[in-house]
């Protein structure tokens, strides 16, 4: 991930209805949702709902696909890591620990 996708993942984020949509997205896992459960659950009309799908998904932090009638949404595991694999990639400073949970050592900070 390069610093152009960093701040437009940065950017969807940082309105609190997006980020809500992508937390139930990951938490919905591989089966997604649809936009109009997402709009229930949030509490927002269908068009309101729409606009962030289509700033999430320009994002490239969610996909979709049709199923029959509806379109399911789905968070972007890779997109979400690779968010996170650039906020923590030069953290490790000589200790590999404060990385652990979040990502793999960096070569950097193996030691044989």
């Amino acid at each position: 991930m390069d610093d152009r996708q960093a701040l437009a993942s940065f950017a969807a984020l940082s309105q609190e209805t997006r980020l809500q949509i992508v937390r139930m997205l990951v938490v919905a896992g591989p089966g997604g949702m649809s936009a109009g459960a997402l709009a229930e659950k949030i509490g927002v009309s269908p068009s309101n709902i729409s606009f962030h799908l289509k700033e999430l998904d320009h994002a490239g932090l969610i996909g979709q696909q049709r199923e029959s009638r509806s379109i399911i949404y789905t968070a972007s595991y890779d997109a979400l890591g690779g968010l996170v694999r650039f906020l923590m990639d030069d953290c490790c400073g000589g200790h590999p620990d404060i990385c652990a949970p979040a990502i793999p050592a960096p070569a950097c900070c193996v030691t044989e």
